[in-house]
């Protein structure tokens, strides 16, 4: 049954208001008033009798989203960045990293050509904590940083970024705490379907064999409210099928060559060919019986699959028995061109995938006891787990062909060209074979190729308890005291194998040649190219367990157990003449943590294998202060003061250590010349802690037109977390010779040391055109900066390394055009350079300097607000326009290319329809 525009506005005011809690927080409020306000404004006019009536004013799309964020921002208590989603399965961007990435002061590292990780205020992702509603959540990855791409943006209402924390925030992080949430049906107050359907194409087209350049994505979502306004539903389904290409230069490193200048080591280049699917899940069930009780029960699934084909040809250079011919030619200290003899090429046809399932529960039950009092209990749980399969095999020239490859290779800002004598396309000269010989200490004549297979799992309980009572004399508004316990379980199972022929030979005919891959952006025309699945299905590979003791260490097991205790008093007061508002309050928060894993002697395969365990218990005192103050005329001062912490890295965590016996030290008792040393991880490492200080000053213009935002930010961290020597117990593990008088010794590991500090100045402004003249109505700009300075010295070894994730220069730029349901905006993304976290040998984690980028991402529209199509709406978007490249550097020297990533541009173009 159709309700009129008024009734439903009503509606929505009467339900947003009258939750059942009978004091809700400030940003619940916020939210509710969004809701109420933004879709539809009202103007006043009179009718032909003189009486005052309300002419409708529709504001939606883009626009709407703006204006429910800056409301949010607004209205909250503590110093905050927000998204809003454009109308029910529609976020402004094609990811959620995307569209937080515009938010001042954070950015996106891209991986395989998305958006994936976040860093806030120049500090890594390990420095800032996710939550869905407001419940810390598990990783896909390694580590505890959450990666994006794992929540479909289409089932997300909104996303709120905290900056500075307040004591009933849960989880929260160093840098900042990143809350997405999903819709709220009886907030939202009235009924709504939308269906979405996308397809996206990619411009490098297939450049494997068998590979997709386009697909497809569609997703439903469905709100509606039952027992008159006491039960509401709201159900979202997402699917997506995502294609990837790229073109990939990568160089192993630059050693010195003929007379000291640098010369290419070799090299790894690829063509990569990808699809990512997902289906993701959302259900949310609240419930409002009467005013003094309600609910909420959450629902998140996803599942998430992704496959890759990566092709090219590892060419070992100045690092292997190759020879540089005389002749080459040197420039400014590169060796830029010159040809080599004797090249072995190993010829790579590779795979990679990983299998994810997440699952997320909650539920929130909300008590309001008294008048002034209230209660609240939330229990959450979430899961993780990951299967990978890392997956190399090798062909080319046979070692009992004495005929190898003269390569010739000249140095461009791409990275290298080379030109080869020998055919890599014909395959009645490649051989699966070992090239190189690597691996000969296990596979008589050297590995065919390696599996990789590590397992990841993730689980997290949390039990949260609050009780409020408000205030109504004095300064304080009110007073809430909560607890929340939680309990994760991390583990990460190592499973590696060598392959070989299994018929024992060194080298064989590739029995199944699918075609040639195309390497002319390399200047190689085509190489062999096979099914390495399928060749493992014909039984024509056996994979042979890795049994050096290096991989034993790479599995680790890490438990936590956090309980913390809180309490916040809400302010509200005058300072002379002007309101002031906002929290005071505290955690302490009491971590116990704990690992075991395996230890093993340094040395190759046969060495004894330990389980070893280790932990650590502290508590924290956490401080916190948040005020507002109303200057009048929609100006507001905000200041905060904090202490905060992150967690370390897990697998920081790990009790696994690769150890070493010096018999000839075993008679000594001094520490500095014991017999045992060690590297690995550190069970006992504590949090970097710091002081956080911010203030700023924020501006809104009348009529929800827009707002002008300048803020500071100051962190002093107490320490900082990297490798050094620290003293560990030796006790149980084995040892050859004499018995040691001392059984402890430095291992070198992560541990706490020397902090530092690290400021910025942020600048967000939004601006509508009819600000300006009212021929620019429904133009609109929205420009953000972020400059960002730190003395932070991650590593001591290297004074010189930046901090990780630190871009000192952000910059965010949108325009937009939003009116008579037309709709245009194109956004530009511009990040300086940065330390980066990227996969190296063996799936490992390395930092490498990453080149600043500037993303370019646009897209037309139009909606359909009359008429027999009514809600639908058309769209056409474009991301990555100028084709932007990711470069990253050895030595910080943009001369020494270690990659050059082309991913291509991609278009999607798509069709929503909604009713409500």
């Amino acid at each position: 049954m159709a309700k009129s525009h008024t009734q439903t506005l009503q509606s929505r005011i009467r339900n947003a208001g009258a939750l059942p809690t009978p004091r809700r927080s400030a940003v619940a409020l916020a939210v509710a008033a969004a809701l109420a306000a933004s879709a539809t404004g009202y103007a006043q006019t009179q009718n032909t009798q003189g009486e005052e009536v309300l002419e409708e004013v529709v504001v939606t799309g883009f626009r709407a989203s703006l204006m429910d964020a800056m409301d949010t921002k607004k209205k909250s208590s503590s110093i905050v960045e927000v998204v809003s989603a454009e109308e029910i399965g529609k976020l402004p961007d094609v990811s959620i990293a995307e569209s937080i990435a515009r938010l001042p002061g954070l950015t996106a590292q891209r991986l395989n050509g998305r958006g994936q990780v976040i860093s806030v205020r120049g500090l890594s992702p390990d420095f800032s904590s996710a939550l869905l509603n407001g419940r810390e959540q598990v990783s896909t990855g390694d580590n505890r940083s959450v990666e994006f791409d794992q929540f479909p943006s289409e089932l997300l209402s909104g996303v709120v970024v905290y900056k500075t924390p307040d004591a009933s925030l849960i989880g929260q992080g160093l840098a900042g705490t990143i809350d997405m949430r999903t819709v709220r049906p009886l907030e939202y107050g009235k009924s709504a379907l939308a269906a979405n359907l996308r397809y996206e194409k990619a411009d490098l087209g297939t450049l494997n064999a068998g590979s997709a350049d386009d697909g497809w994505r569609y997703s439903a979502s469905w709100i509606d409210q039952f027992a008159d306004g006491k039960v509401g539903l709201a159900l979202g389904f997402a699917h997506m099928s995502n294609p990837s290409q790229e073109q990939r230069f990568n160089a192993w490193g630059y050693p010195g060559g003929p007379g000291g200048a640098l010369i290419i080591g070799g090299s790894k280049p690829y063509v990569r060919s990808g699809e990512l699917k997902r289906d993701g899940f959302v259900g949310v069930l609240e419930f409002a019986p009467t005013e003094n009780f309600s609910g909420a029960l959450d629902v998140y699934y996803s599942e998430f699959k992704e496959d890759q084909q990566l092709r090219g040809i590892e060419l070992p250079l100045q690092w292997s028995s190759a020879s540089l011919q005389p002749g080459s030619t040197t420039a400014n200290g590169l060796v830029t061109a010159g040809t080599f003899n004797g090249v072995r090429g190993v010829m790579r046809n590779d795979v990679n995938s990983r299998d994810a399932d997440v699952l997320a529960l909650g539920l929130n039950l909300r008590f309001g006891i008294t008048d002034h009092w209230s209660a609240e209990a939330d229990l959450s749980s979430s899961k993780v787990e990951r299967n990978d399969l890392i997956l190399e095999t090798y062909s080319g020239i046979p070692q009992s062909v004495t005929t190898a490859d003269n390569l010739g290779f000249r140095m461009t800002d791409r990275g290298a060209v080379f030109s080869p004598t020998f055919n890599y396309g014909d395959a009645s000269r490649v051989f699966l074979t070992s090239p190189q010989g690597w691996g000969g200490d296990v596979v008589p004549g050297g590995q065919l190729g390696y599996s990789n297979q590590p397992k990841i799992e993730d689980e997290l309980q949390q039990l949260r308890l609050a009780a409020k009572r408000d205030l109504e004399t004095g300064a304080l508004s009110s007073v809430e005291v909560g607890a929340s316990y939680s309990k994760r379980d991390k583990g990460l199972v190592a499973d590696e194998f060598f392959l070989g022929l299994a018929n024992g030979a060194t080298s064989a005919a590739i029995p199944s040649v699918t075609g040639l891959t195309d390497l002319s952006f390399l200047g190689i025309p085509g190489m062999v190219s096979y099914n390495p699945q399928d060749l493992i299905a014909r039984n024509t590979y056996r994979l042979i367990r890795n049994p050096n003791g290096d991989v034993a260490v790479k599995s680790w097991d890490v438990s936590e157990k956090i309980t913390i205790g809180y309490v916040k008093f809400g302010l509200e007061t005058e300072l002379g003449s002007i309101p002031v508002t906002g929290n005071l309050g505290f955690q302490y928060v009491m971590s116990d943590q704990s690992s075991t894993a395996l230890s093993a002697g340094g040395g190759g395969s046969g060495v004894p294998l330990r389980t070893t365990k280790g932990g650590t218990d502290y508590g924290d005192f956490l401080p916190s202060l948040n005020l507002t103050f109303d200057l009048g005329g929609d100006n507001f001062v905000r200041f905060a003061a904090a202490k905060v912490m992150a967690r370390p890295r897990m697998d920081d965590m790990r009790a696994s250590r690769t150890f070493s016996y010096n018999p000839a030290l075993a008679g000594s008792t001094n520490i500095n010349n014991s017999p045992w040393s060690a590297f690995g991880g550190n069970p006992e490492v504590e949090p970097w802690r710091a002081t956080a200080l911010d203030l700023s000053y924020e501006k809104y213009f009348a009529d929800r037109k827009g707002y002008f935002a300048l803020a500071g930010f100051y962190k002093d961290l107490d320490s900082y977390i990297y490798n050094q020597q620290v003293v560990q117990s030796f006790v149980g593990l084995p040892f050859s010779g004499p018995a040691p008088a001392l059984n402890t010794g430095f291992s070198n590991a992560p541990a706490n040391g020397k902090g530092g500090s690290i400021s910025g100045i942020e600048v967000a402004l939004s601006l509508t055109g009819e600000m300006l003249t009212d021929a620019l109505t429904g133009f609109g700009t929205v420009l953000t900066a972020s400059l960002t300075d730190s003395n932070i010295t991650p590593n001591p070894g290297n004074p010189s390394q930046p901090l990780p994730g630190l871009s000192e220069d952000v910059y965010n730029a949108t325009l937009y055009y939003d009116r008579f349901g037309f709709s245009a905006r194109v956004s530009a993304r511009f990040r300086s350079d940065f330390l980066g976290e990227v996969s190296g040998f063996g799936n490992g984690r390395n930092l490498t300097m990453v080149e600043g980028e500037t993303i370019v991402d646009a897209q037309l529209g139009y909606r359909f607000d009359s008429g027999s199509l009514n809600g639908l709406s058309l769209t056409l978007q474009g991301f990555n326009l100028t084709d932007e490249p990711f470069q990253t550097f050895y030595n910080d020297d943009p001369r020494q290319i270690r990659d050059y990533q082309v991913y291509g541009r991609y278009y999607m173009i798509g069709a929503s329809y909604r009713i409500d």
